[in-house]
Protein backbone atom coordinates (compact mmCIF):
# COMPACT_ATOMS: atom_id res chain seq x y z
CA UNK A 1 0.00 0.00 0.00
CA UNK A 2 2.41 2.49 0.83
CA UNK A 3 4.50 1.59 -2.84
CA UNK A 4 0.70 2.49 -4.20
CA UNK A 5 0.79 5.58 -2.21
CA UNK A 6 4.10 7.10 -3.36
CA UNK A 7 3.16 6.30 -7.21
CA UNK A 8 0.12 8.63 -6.61
CA UNK A 9 2.45 11.01 -5.30
CA UNK A 10 5.45 10.77 -7.32
CA UNK A 11 2.15 11.32 -10.44
CA UNK A 12 1.21 14.88 -9.14
CA UNK A 13 4.79 15.42 -8.56
CA UNK A 14 5.76 15.17 -12.21
CA UNK A 15 2.66 16.61 -13.66
CA UNK A 16 3.57 20.01 -12.17
CA UNK A 17 7.40 19.67 -12.44
CA UNK A 18 6.07 19.40 -16.48
CA UNK A 19 2.92 21.83 -16.08
CA UNK A 20 5.88 24.86 -15.54
CA UNK A 21 7.29 24.92 -18.55
CA UNK A 22 4.59 23.96 -20.73
CA UNK A 23 2.96 26.70 -18.99
CA UNK A 24 5.73 29.21 -20.34
CA UNK A 25 5.62 27.68 -23.60
CA UNK A 26 1.90 28.41 -23.71
CA UNK A 27 2.15 31.59 -22.54
CA UNK A 28 5.06 32.01 -25.77
CA UNK A 29 2.89 31.25 -27.84
CA UNK A 30 -0.20 33.30 -27.30
CA UNK A 31 2.30 36.12 -26.83
CA UNK A 32 3.70 35.56 -30.29
CA UNK A 33 6.94 35.07 -29.24
CA UNK A 34 9.45 32.63 -30.83
CA UNK A 35 9.01 29.01 -30.07
CA UNK A 36 10.32 25.46 -31.16
CA UNK A 37 7.21 24.86 -33.21
CA UNK A 38 7.25 27.98 -35.38
CA UNK A 39 7.97 26.28 -38.72
CA UNK A 40 4.24 25.47 -38.80
CA UNK A 41 3.41 29.38 -39.56
CA UNK A 42 3.11 28.49 -42.79
CA UNK A 43 0.63 25.72 -42.20
CA UNK A 44 -1.48 27.91 -40.08
CA UNK A 45 -1.55 30.65 -42.97
CA UNK A 46 -2.52 27.42 -45.48
CA UNK A 47 -5.66 26.97 -43.53
CA UNK A 48 -6.22 30.42 -42.91
CA UNK A 49 -6.64 31.07 -46.63
CA UNK A 50 -8.43 28.24 -47.57
CA UNK A 51 -11.17 29.22 -45.01
CA UNK A 52 -11.18 32.87 -46.24
CA UNK A 53 -10.15 33.89 -42.43
CA UNK A 54 -8.14 37.16 -41.55
CA UNK A 55 -6.40 36.39 -38.49
CA UNK A 56 -4.83 39.57 -37.96
CA UNK A 57 -8.34 41.20 -37.58
CA UNK A 58 -8.46 41.91 -34.11
CA UNK A 59 -12.02 41.04 -32.24
CA UNK A 60 -13.76 42.61 -29.24
CA UNK A 61 -15.32 39.84 -26.81
CA UNK A 62 -18.56 40.03 -28.64
CA UNK A 63 -17.37 39.26 -31.90
CA UNK A 64 -15.25 36.14 -29.95
CA UNK A 65 -18.25 34.66 -29.26
CA UNK A 66 -19.95 34.98 -32.08
CA UNK A 67 -17.11 33.14 -33.91
CA UNK A 68 -17.12 30.47 -31.23
CA UNK A 69 -20.88 29.73 -31.04
CA UNK A 70 -21.21 29.92 -35.27
CA UNK A 71 -18.25 27.57 -35.52
CA UNK A 72 -19.90 25.21 -32.83
CA UNK A 73 -23.07 25.36 -34.17
CA UNK A 74 -21.21 23.96 -37.19
CA UNK A 75 -19.91 21.48 -35.94
CA UNK A 76 -22.51 19.91 -33.65
CA UNK A 77 -25.13 19.39 -37.45
CA UNK A 78 -21.85 17.68 -38.42
CA UNK A 79 -21.62 15.70 -35.65
CA UNK A 80 -25.08 14.48 -35.64
CA UNK A 81 -25.32 14.03 -39.19
CA UNK A 82 -22.77 11.48 -39.25
CA UNK A 83 -23.86 9.79 -36.12
CA UNK A 84 -27.36 9.51 -37.89
CA UNK A 85 -25.59 7.64 -40.72
CA UNK A 86 -22.76 5.93 -39.90
CA UNK A 87 -24.06 2.69 -40.61
CA UNK A 88 -24.05 2.76 -44.05
CA UNK A 89 -20.96 4.23 -44.28
CA UNK A 90 -17.48 3.07 -44.60
CA UNK A 91 -14.64 1.67 -42.34
CA UNK A 92 -17.38 0.03 -40.38
CA UNK A 93 -15.31 -3.69 -40.13
CA UNK A 94 -17.56 -4.81 -36.96
CA UNK A 95 -20.80 -3.66 -39.12
CA UNK A 96 -21.83 -1.56 -36.13
CA UNK A 97 -25.12 0.16 -36.62
CA UNK A 98 -26.38 4.32 -37.06
CA UNK A 99 -27.69 5.71 -33.80
CA UNK A 100 -30.93 6.78 -32.93
CA UNK A 101 -31.80 10.22 -33.61
CA UNK A 102 -31.96 10.86 -29.72
CA UNK A 103 -29.02 8.99 -28.77
CA UNK A 104 -26.74 10.89 -32.04
CA UNK A 105 -28.39 14.07 -30.19
CA UNK A 106 -26.86 13.28 -27.75
CA UNK A 107 -23.60 11.74 -28.48
CA UNK A 108 -23.13 15.11 -30.57
CA UNK A 109 -23.58 17.56 -27.46
CA UNK A 110 -21.79 15.78 -25.18
CA UNK A 111 -18.24 15.63 -27.30
CA UNK A 112 -19.10 18.64 -28.54
CA UNK A 113 -19.09 20.15 -25.09
CA UNK A 114 -16.23 18.56 -24.23
CA UNK A 115 -18.07 15.87 -22.17
CA UNK A 116 -17.93 12.06 -22.71
CA UNK A 117 -21.29 11.35 -20.99
CA UNK A 118 -21.54 8.03 -23.20
CA UNK A 119 -25.09 6.55 -23.93
CA UNK A 120 -23.42 4.37 -25.61
CA UNK A 121 -20.20 1.11 -25.60
CA UNK A 122 -17.52 2.54 -27.62
CA UNK A 123 -16.94 -0.61 -29.36
CA UNK A 124 -20.51 -0.98 -30.70
CA UNK A 125 -22.03 2.15 -30.61
CA UNK A 126 -19.38 3.54 -32.86
CA UNK A 127 -17.38 2.64 -36.28
CA UNK A 128 -13.84 3.45 -37.09
CA UNK A 129 -14.88 6.30 -39.17
CA UNK A 130 -17.07 8.48 -36.67
CA UNK A 131 -14.78 7.56 -33.66
CA UNK A 132 -11.72 9.19 -35.94
CA UNK A 133 -13.87 12.44 -38.05
CA UNK A 134 -16.06 12.61 -34.99
CA UNK A 135 -15.57 11.55 -32.05
CA UNK A 136 -11.73 12.41 -32.41
CA UNK A 137 -12.10 15.49 -34.26
CA UNK A 138 -14.66 16.88 -31.34
CA UNK A 139 -11.91 15.86 -28.93
CA UNK A 140 -9.34 18.17 -30.70
CA UNK A 141 -11.81 21.24 -31.46
CA UNK A 142 -13.77 21.52 -28.50
CA UNK A 143 -10.58 21.48 -26.28
CA UNK A 144 -9.22 24.10 -28.38
CA UNK A 145 -12.90 26.39 -28.28
CA UNK A 146 -12.32 26.28 -24.44
CA UNK A 147 -7.99 27.11 -23.85
CA UNK A 148 -8.82 30.20 -26.71
CA UNK A 149 -12.11 31.39 -24.51
CA UNK A 150 -9.25 31.74 -21.86
CA UNK A 151 -6.69 33.38 -23.63
CA UNK A 152 -9.42 36.01 -24.64
CA UNK A 153 -9.72 36.55 -20.98
CA UNK A 154 -6.25 36.87 -20.36
CA UNK A 155 -5.83 39.27 -23.18
CA UNK A 156 -8.26 41.31 -21.33
CA UNK A 157 -6.52 41.07 -18.11
CA UNK A 158 -3.30 42.52 -19.73
CA UNK A 159 -4.04 45.34 -20.97
CA UNK A 160 -5.25 48.37 -19.48
CA UNK A 161 -8.04 49.71 -21.56
CA UNK A 162 -8.89 48.05 -24.83
CA UNK A 163 -11.65 45.82 -26.31
CA UNK A 164 -9.13 44.19 -29.15
CA UNK A 165 -8.61 41.19 -27.87
CA UNK A 166 -6.87 39.31 -30.55
CA UNK A 167 -8.59 37.03 -33.12
CA UNK A 168 -10.42 33.80 -32.19
CA UNK A 169 -9.68 31.47 -35.00
CA UNK A 170 -6.14 32.96 -34.74
CA UNK A 171 -6.06 31.60 -30.96
CA UNK A 172 -7.92 28.79 -32.18
CA UNK A 173 -5.55 27.08 -34.78
CA UNK A 174 -2.17 27.71 -32.77
CA UNK A 175 -3.77 25.65 -29.47
CA UNK A 176 -4.74 23.16 -32.01
CA UNK A 177 -1.30 23.22 -33.96
CA UNK A 178 1.11 24.03 -31.60
CA UNK A 179 -0.16 22.48 -28.67
CA UNK A 180 -2.67 19.84 -28.30
CA UNK A 181 -1.49 17.80 -31.38
CA UNK A 182 2.24 17.75 -30.89
CA UNK A 183 1.55 16.74 -27.20
CA UNK A 184 -0.84 14.02 -28.44
CA UNK A 185 1.69 12.11 -31.14
CA UNK A 186 3.85 11.45 -28.22
CA UNK A 187 1.07 10.24 -26.41
CA UNK A 188 -0.25 8.40 -29.05
CA UNK A 189 3.82 6.82 -30.10
CA UNK A 190 4.00 5.87 -25.91
CA UNK A 191 0.58 3.80 -25.99
CA UNK A 192 1.68 2.51 -28.66
CA UNK A 193 4.66 1.18 -27.95
CA UNK A 194 2.86 0.05 -24.81
CA UNK A 195 -0.09 -2.32 -26.42
CA UNK A 196 -2.63 -0.11 -27.59
CA UNK A 197 -4.37 -0.48 -30.74
CA UNK A 198 -3.01 1.53 -34.10
CA UNK A 199 -4.77 -0.30 -36.78
CA UNK A 200 -7.95 -0.56 -39.09
CA UNK A 201 -8.74 -4.57 -38.48
CA UNK A 202 -12.19 -5.61 -36.64
CA UNK A 203 -12.75 -7.93 -33.71
CA UNK A 204 -9.30 -10.49 -33.11
CA UNK A 205 -10.36 -13.88 -31.49
CA UNK A 206 -8.69 -14.95 -28.22
CA UNK A 207 -9.17 -17.69 -26.20
CA UNK A 208 -8.78 -17.17 -22.36
CA UNK A 209 -6.76 -18.89 -19.46
CA UNK A 210 -10.05 -20.20 -18.60
CA UNK A 211 -10.80 -21.74 -22.50
CA UNK A 212 -13.22 -19.35 -22.95
CA UNK A 213 -13.69 -17.74 -26.66
CA UNK A 214 -14.69 -13.91 -26.58
CA UNK A 215 -14.69 -11.09 -29.78
CA UNK A 216 -12.04 -7.79 -28.75
CA UNK A 217 -12.62 -4.92 -30.45
CA UNK A 218 -9.57 -2.93 -31.76
CA UNK A 219 -9.04 -0.13 -34.36
CA UNK A 220 -6.91 3.37 -34.36
CA UNK A 221 -7.18 3.57 -30.37
CA UNK A 222 -4.43 5.27 -29.46
CA UNK A 223 -4.59 8.58 -31.11
CA UNK A 224 -7.93 9.11 -29.37
CA UNK A 225 -7.09 7.89 -26.20
CA UNK A 226 -4.24 10.51 -26.36
CA UNK A 227 -6.47 13.25 -26.99
CA UNK A 228 -9.31 12.37 -24.62
CA UNK A 229 -6.82 12.54 -22.26
CA UNK A 230 -5.23 15.80 -22.78
CA UNK A 231 -7.96 17.24 -23.68
CA UNK A 232 -10.01 16.75 -20.68
CA UNK A 233 -12.60 14.83 -22.43
CA UNK A 234 -12.45 11.49 -21.67
CA UNK A 235 -14.60 9.37 -23.89
CA UNK A 236 -13.56 5.69 -23.91
CA UNK A 237 -12.47 4.21 -27.36
CA UNK A 238 -13.68 1.00 -25.53
CA UNK A 239 -17.13 1.04 -23.35
CA UNK A 240 -14.69 0.37 -20.00
CA UNK A 241 -12.67 3.29 -20.75
CA UNK A 242 -9.43 3.34 -19.17
CA UNK A 243 -9.80 0.25 -17.11
CA UNK A 244 -9.94 -1.51 -20.47
CA UNK A 245 -6.24 -3.27 -20.80
CA UNK A 246 -6.36 -1.86 -24.69
CA UNK A 247 -6.83 1.72 -23.52
CA UNK A 248 -4.29 1.30 -20.16
CA UNK A 249 -2.13 -1.54 -21.01
CA UNK A 250 0.09 -1.05 -17.54
CA UNK A 251 1.21 1.37 -14.73
CA UNK A 252 3.26 3.13 -17.34
CA UNK A 253 0.18 3.89 -19.38
CA UNK A 254 -1.70 4.58 -16.55
CA UNK A 255 0.70 7.14 -15.32
CA UNK A 256 0.98 9.04 -18.67
CA UNK A 257 -2.80 8.94 -19.09
CA UNK A 258 -2.94 10.51 -15.35
CA UNK A 259 -0.39 12.92 -16.23
CA UNK A 260 -2.24 14.16 -19.84
CA UNK A 261 -5.20 15.13 -18.44
CA UNK A 262 -4.18 16.85 -15.47
CA UNK A 263 -1.24 18.59 -17.80
CA UNK A 264 -2.78 21.85 -19.91
CA UNK A 265 -5.49 22.26 -16.64
CA UNK A 266 -2.45 23.04 -14.43
CA UNK A 267 -0.32 24.65 -16.99
CA UNK A 268 -2.82 27.23 -18.09
CA UNK A 269 -2.62 28.56 -14.36
CA UNK A 270 1.13 28.84 -15.12
CA UNK A 271 0.89 30.67 -17.98
CA UNK A 272 -1.56 33.01 -17.04
CA UNK A 273 1.08 34.08 -14.76
CA UNK A 274 3.85 34.14 -17.26
CA UNK A 275 1.24 35.82 -19.91
CA UNK A 276 0.31 38.17 -17.24
CA UNK A 277 3.92 38.63 -15.85
CA UNK A 278 1.77 38.05 -12.35
CA UNK A 279 3.73 35.17 -11.12
CA UNK A 280 2.36 35.18 -7.86
CA UNK A 281 -1.62 35.25 -8.81
CA UNK A 282 -0.65 32.27 -10.61
CA UNK A 283 0.99 30.46 -7.83
CA UNK A 284 -2.02 31.49 -5.16
CA UNK A 285 -4.92 29.99 -7.68
CA UNK A 286 -2.31 26.87 -8.33
CA UNK A 287 -2.62 26.27 -4.49
CA UNK A 288 -6.15 27.04 -3.34
CA UNK A 289 -7.23 24.62 -6.75
CA UNK A 290 -4.73 22.00 -5.00
CA UNK A 291 -6.12 22.32 -1.45
CA UNK A 292 -9.65 22.08 -3.12
CA UNK A 293 -8.07 18.96 -4.88
CA UNK A 294 -6.65 17.47 -1.46
CA UNK A 295 -10.17 17.89 0.36
CA UNK A 296 -11.63 15.71 -1.68
CA UNK A 297 -8.53 13.25 -2.50
CA UNK A 298 -7.88 12.56 0.80
CA UNK A 299 -11.46 11.38 1.87
CA UNK A 300 -11.32 9.30 -0.86
CA UNK A 301 -8.56 7.85 -0.41
CA UNK A 302 -9.28 6.83 3.22
CA UNK A 303 -12.33 5.34 2.23
CA UNK A 304 -11.46 3.52 -0.34
CA UNK A 305 -8.18 2.15 1.48
CA UNK A 306 -10.14 0.98 4.55
CA UNK A 307 -12.80 -1.15 2.45
CA UNK A 308 -16.54 -1.77 3.05
CA UNK A 309 -17.22 -0.90 7.45
CA UNK A 310 -20.06 -3.66 6.30
CA UNK A 311 -17.95 -5.91 5.38
CA UNK A 312 -15.26 -5.50 8.10
CA UNK A 313 -17.71 -6.32 10.98
CA UNK A 314 -18.84 -9.55 8.97
CA UNK A 315 -15.27 -10.05 10.02
CA UNK A 316 -13.78 -10.25 6.85
CA UNK A 317 -9.99 -8.82 6.62
CA UNK A 318 -9.88 -6.51 3.53
CA UNK A 319 -6.16 -5.88 3.51
CA UNK A 320 -6.43 -4.89 -0.02
CA UNK A 321 -8.73 -1.86 0.47
CA UNK A 322 -12.69 -1.42 -1.27
CA UNK A 323 -11.30 -3.31 -4.67
CA UNK A 324 -14.76 -3.64 -6.09
CA UNK A 325 -14.80 -2.30 -9.36
CA UNK A 326 -11.63 -1.17 -9.27
CA UNK A 327 -8.10 -1.89 -11.28
CA UNK A 328 -6.23 -4.72 -9.44
CA UNK A 329 -3.17 -4.14 -11.40
CA UNK A 330 -2.64 -0.44 -10.22
CA UNK A 331 -4.31 -0.96 -6.60
CA UNK A 332 -6.83 1.20 -4.78
CA UNK A 333 -5.09 4.45 -4.14
CA UNK A 334 -4.64 5.21 -7.63
CA UNK A 335 -8.04 4.28 -8.17
CA UNK A 336 -9.35 6.73 -5.96
CA UNK A 337 -6.56 9.37 -7.25
CA UNK A 338 -8.10 8.88 -10.85
CA UNK A 339 -11.43 9.00 -9.64
CA UNK A 340 -11.08 12.66 -8.21
CA UNK A 341 -8.72 14.10 -10.63
CA UNK A 342 -11.00 13.11 -13.72
CA UNK A 343 -13.87 14.74 -11.58
CA UNK A 344 -12.85 17.95 -10.10
CA UNK A 345 -10.45 18.65 -14.24
CA UNK A 346 -14.17 17.25 -15.83
CA UNK A 347 -12.03 14.51 -18.06
CA UNK A 348 -14.12 11.97 -16.89
CA UNK A 349 -12.89 9.29 -17.96
CA UNK A 350 -12.13 6.40 -15.32
CA UNK A 351 -9.56 3.53 -14.60
CA UNK A 352 -12.10 1.77 -11.97
CA UNK A 353 -16.09 1.80 -11.96
CA UNK A 354 -17.65 5.09 -9.66
CA UNK A 355 -20.42 3.43 -8.95
CA UNK A 356 -18.18 0.99 -7.01
CA UNK A 357 -16.90 3.27 -5.02
CA UNK A 358 -17.42 3.75 -1.17
CA UNK A 359 -20.16 6.52 -0.38
CA UNK A 360 -17.35 8.94 0.94
CA UNK A 361 -15.97 8.47 -2.37
CA UNK A 362 -19.16 9.08 -4.35
CA UNK A 363 -19.89 11.91 -2.60
CA UNK A 364 -16.00 13.69 -3.04
CA UNK A 365 -16.22 12.43 -6.37
CA UNK A 366 -19.76 14.61 -6.54
CA UNK A 367 -18.64 17.44 -5.08
CA UNK A 368 -15.75 17.93 -6.99
CA UNK A 369 -17.82 18.50 -9.94
CA UNK A 370 -20.58 20.62 -7.95
CA UNK A 371 -17.58 22.94 -7.22
CA UNK A 372 -16.30 22.74 -10.53
CA UNK A 373 -13.62 24.91 -10.13
CA UNK A 374 -10.65 22.83 -8.54
CA UNK A 375 -8.11 22.82 -12.08
CA UNK A 376 -10.98 22.32 -13.87
CA UNK A 377 -11.38 21.39 -18.00
CA UNK A 378 -9.11 23.00 -20.94
CA UNK A 379 -8.94 26.65 -20.30
CA UNK A 380 -12.64 26.33 -18.53
CA UNK A 381 -11.76 25.09 -15.42
CA UNK A 382 -10.12 29.16 -15.03
CA UNK A 383 -12.80 30.63 -16.18
CA UNK A 384 -15.02 28.99 -13.50
CA UNK A 385 -12.82 29.87 -11.35
CA UNK A 386 -12.65 33.03 -12.14
CA UNK A 387 -16.21 33.45 -11.46
CA UNK A 388 -15.43 32.79 -8.14
CA UNK A 389 -12.99 35.57 -7.94
CA UNK A 390 -15.47 38.22 -8.88
CA UNK A 391 -17.53 37.06 -6.24
CA UNK A 392 -14.69 36.88 -3.75
CA UNK A 393 -13.04 40.36 -4.79
CA UNK A 394 -16.84 41.82 -4.39
CA UNK A 395 -17.65 40.16 -1.12
CA UNK A 396 -13.78 40.99 0.13
CA UNK A 397 -14.14 44.69 -0.27
CA UNK A 398 -17.76 44.95 1.35
CA UNK A 399 -16.00 43.38 4.46
CA UNK A 400 -13.10 45.87 4.69
CA UNK A 401 -14.63 48.60 3.28
CA UNK A 402 -12.68 48.98 0.34
CA UNK A 403 -13.55 49.43 -3.95
CA UNK A 404 -13.93 45.92 -5.59
CA UNK A 405 -11.12 45.69 -7.78
CA UNK A 406 -9.57 43.15 -9.60
CA UNK A 407 -6.09 44.00 -11.48
CA UNK A 408 -6.91 47.12 -11.78
CA UNK A 409 -10.38 47.36 -12.75
CA UNK A 410 -13.60 48.16 -10.59
CA UNK A 411 -16.18 45.54 -9.82
CA UNK A 412 -19.47 46.78 -10.12
CA UNK A 413 -23.33 45.66 -10.17
CA UNK A 414 -23.17 44.70 -13.57
CA UNK A 415 -20.13 42.65 -13.59
CA UNK A 416 -21.57 40.73 -10.39
CA UNK A 417 -24.93 40.09 -11.42
CA UNK A 418 -23.49 38.39 -14.24
CA UNK A 419 -21.22 36.41 -12.00
CA UNK A 420 -24.26 35.72 -9.68
CA UNK A 421 -26.06 34.45 -12.87
CA UNK A 422 -23.36 31.97 -14.05
CA UNK A 423 -22.71 30.72 -10.35
CA UNK A 424 -26.09 29.74 -9.40
CA UNK A 425 -27.02 28.23 -13.08
CA UNK A 426 -24.58 25.50 -12.28
CA UNK A 427 -26.76 24.29 -9.45
CA UNK A 428 -30.17 24.49 -11.49
CA UNK A 429 -29.51 22.89 -13.93
CA UNK A 430 -27.69 19.55 -11.54
CA UNK A 431 -30.68 20.03 -9.16
CA UNK A 432 -33.96 20.44 -11.58
CA UNK A 433 -32.71 17.52 -13.68
CA UNK A 434 -32.45 15.51 -10.63
CA UNK A 435 -35.96 16.68 -9.25
CA UNK A 436 -37.69 16.12 -12.36
CA UNK A 437 -35.89 12.77 -13.24
CA UNK A 438 -37.14 11.54 -9.57
CA UNK A 439 -40.41 12.71 -10.03
CA UNK A 440 -40.94 10.98 -13.05
CA UNK A 441 -39.22 7.76 -11.65
CA UNK A 442 -42.31 8.29 -8.55
CA UNK A 443 -45.30 9.52 -10.23
CA UNK A 444 -44.82 7.85 -13.43
CA UNK A 445 -42.45 4.66 -12.95
CA UNK A 446 -44.50 3.40 -16.40
CA UNK A 447 -44.34 6.22 -18.57
CA UNK A 448 -43.82 5.57 -21.98
CA UNK A 449 -43.14 8.94 -23.20
CA UNK A 450 -39.82 8.08 -20.25
CA UNK A 451 -39.21 4.73 -21.66
CA UNK A 452 -40.21 3.05 -18.75
CA UNK A 453 -38.89 4.61 -15.36
CA UNK A 454 -39.64 2.04 -13.56
CA UNK A 455 -36.11 0.31 -15.41
CA UNK A 456 -33.72 3.03 -15.07
CA UNK A 457 -32.21 1.94 -11.66
CA UNK A 458 -30.68 -1.17 -11.37
CA UNK A 459 -29.84 -0.07 -7.78
CA UNK A 460 -32.83 1.29 -6.09
CA UNK A 461 -33.30 3.53 -2.85
CA UNK A 462 -30.28 6.28 -1.57
CA UNK A 463 -27.88 4.74 -4.09
CA UNK A 464 -30.54 4.62 -7.14
CA UNK A 465 -30.94 8.55 -6.35
CA UNK A 466 -27.17 8.94 -6.06
CA UNK A 467 -27.21 7.68 -9.50
CA UNK A 468 -29.08 10.12 -11.20
CA UNK A 469 -27.73 12.63 -9.14
CA UNK A 470 -24.09 11.70 -10.99
CA UNK A 471 -25.71 11.80 -14.17
CA UNK A 472 -27.02 15.39 -13.64
CA UNK A 473 -24.09 16.77 -12.14
CA UNK A 474 -21.66 15.37 -14.26
CA UNK A 475 -23.53 16.72 -17.50
CA UNK A 476 -23.50 20.26 -15.87
CA UNK A 477 -20.04 19.75 -14.99
CA UNK A 478 -19.11 19.10 -18.33
CA UNK A 479 -17.66 15.80 -17.04
CA UNK A 480 -18.84 12.93 -18.64
CA UNK A 481 -18.12 10.32 -16.04
CA UNK A 482 -21.09 8.13 -14.46
CA UNK A 483 -22.46 5.90 -11.55
CA UNK A 484 -23.39 3.20 -14.43
CA UNK A 485 -26.16 1.34 -12.40
CA UNK A 486 -28.32 3.92 -14.34
CA UNK A 487 -30.09 3.00 -17.82
CA UNK A 488 -29.05 6.24 -18.95
CA UNK A 489 -29.87 5.29 -23.59
CA UNK A 490 -33.49 6.14 -23.63
CA UNK A 491 -35.23 9.57 -25.26
CA UNK A 492 -35.59 10.93 -21.64
CA UNK A 493 -31.80 11.08 -20.29
CA UNK A 494 -30.58 11.57 -24.40
CA UNK A 495 -32.36 14.73 -24.28
CA UNK A 496 -32.91 16.38 -20.76
CA UNK A 497 -29.19 15.61 -20.23
CA UNK A 498 -28.75 16.75 -23.42
CA UNK A 499 -29.95 20.24 -22.92
CA UNK A 500 -28.04 20.63 -19.90
CA UNK A 501 -25.10 20.05 -21.88
CA UNK A 502 -25.18 22.89 -24.04
CA UNK A 503 -26.35 25.02 -21.54
CA UNK A 504 -23.52 24.41 -18.81
CA UNK A 505 -20.83 24.84 -21.21
CA UNK A 506 -21.23 27.77 -23.47
CA UNK A 507 -22.94 29.99 -20.91
CA UNK A 508 -20.21 29.80 -18.39
CA UNK A 509 -17.97 30.61 -20.91
CA UNK A 510 -19.88 33.64 -22.38
CA UNK A 511 -20.16 34.91 -18.91
CA UNK A 512 -16.64 35.51 -17.69
CA UNK A 513 -15.70 36.31 -20.97
CA UNK A 514 -18.56 38.80 -21.01
CA UNK A 515 -17.08 40.36 -17.38
CA UNK A 516 -13.10 40.31 -19.05
CA UNK A 517 -14.73 42.63 -21.83
CA UNK A 518 -16.44 44.63 -19.72
CA UNK A 519 -14.01 45.15 -17.11
CA UNK A 520 -10.90 45.40 -20.01
CA UNK A 521 -12.66 48.82 -21.21
CA UNK A 522 -13.18 50.53 -17.69
CA UNK A 523 -10.45 53.12 -16.71
CA UNK A 524 -6.80 51.29 -15.49
CA UNK A 525 -6.24 52.16 -11.53
CA UNK A 526 -3.53 52.01 -10.60
CA UNK A 527 -2.50 49.71 -7.86
CA UNK A 528 -2.04 51.74 -4.26
CA UNK A 529 -2.10 51.17 -0.44
CA UNK A 530 -5.67 51.05 -0.50
CA UNK A 531 -5.66 48.21 -3.25
CA UNK A 532 -7.49 44.79 -2.45
CA UNK A 533 -4.85 42.43 -3.47
CA UNK A 534 -5.36 39.01 -5.28
CA UNK A 535 -2.36 37.48 -5.21
CA UNK A 536 -2.23 36.99 -1.42
CA UNK A 537 -2.87 33.68 0.67
CA UNK A 538 -5.85 35.34 2.34
CA UNK A 539 -7.44 36.62 -0.27
CA UNK A 540 -6.73 32.72 -1.64
CA UNK A 541 -8.50 31.44 1.71
CA UNK A 542 -11.18 33.65 0.91
CA UNK A 543 -11.75 32.36 -2.54
CA UNK A 544 -11.43 28.72 -1.60
CA UNK A 545 -14.03 29.61 1.32
CA UNK A 546 -16.57 31.06 -1.35
CA UNK A 547 -16.66 28.03 -3.39
CA UNK A 548 -17.20 25.47 -1.05
CA UNK A 549 -19.65 27.53 0.65
CA UNK A 550 -21.73 28.22 -2.09
CA UNK A 551 -21.29 24.19 -2.78
CA UNK A 552 -22.37 23.49 0.59
CA UNK A 553 -25.28 25.83 0.41
CA UNK A 554 -26.40 24.41 -3.36
CA UNK A 555 -26.00 21.02 -2.61
CA UNK A 556 -25.56 19.61 0.95
CA UNK A 557 -29.85 18.45 1.07
CA UNK A 558 -29.26 16.66 -2.40
CA UNK A 559 -26.05 14.62 -0.99
CA UNK A 560 -28.04 14.27 2.38
CA UNK A 561 -30.33 12.27 0.21
CA UNK A 562 -27.95 10.40 -1.49
CA UNK A 563 -24.42 9.40 -0.88
CA UNK A 564 -24.52 10.88 3.17
CA UNK A 565 -27.90 8.32 3.67
CA UNK A 566 -25.69 5.22 2.13
CA UNK A 567 -22.83 5.72 4.01
CA UNK A 568 -24.99 5.89 7.26
CA UNK A 569 -26.83 3.03 6.16
CA UNK A 570 -23.73 1.02 6.22
CA UNK A 571 -23.28 1.56 9.93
Amino acid sequence: MNTELIGVVAMFTLTVLLAIPLGKYIAKVYVGEKTILDFLAPVERFIFRICGIDSTKEMNWKQHMIALLSINMLWFVYAFIMLLTQGSLFLNPDGNPSMTPDLSFNTAISFLVNCNLQHYSGETGLTYLTQLIVITFLQFVSAATGIAALVVVFNAMRDKVTDKLGNFFDIFTKTVTRILLPISIVLAVILVFNGSPASFEGKDTITTLQGDTVQVSRGPAAGMIAIKHLGTNGGGWFGANSAHPLENPNYLTNMVEMIAQVLIPIAMIFALGFYLRKKRLAWTIFGVMTVGMLTFLIPTMIAEINGNPAITQMGIDQNAGSMEGKEVRFGTPASAYWSIVTTIISTGSVNSMHDSSMPVSGTMQLLGMMTNAFYGGCGVGILNYYIFIIIAVFISGLMVGRTPEFLGRKIEAREMKIASIIALLHPLLILAGTALSSWTIVNHPDAAWAVKPANWLNNPGYHGFSEMLYEYTSSAANNGSGFEGLGDNNIFWNITTGIVLILSRFLPIIGPVAIAGILAKKKFIPESAGTLRTDTGTFGIMTYAVIMILAALAFFPALTLGPLAEYFSLY
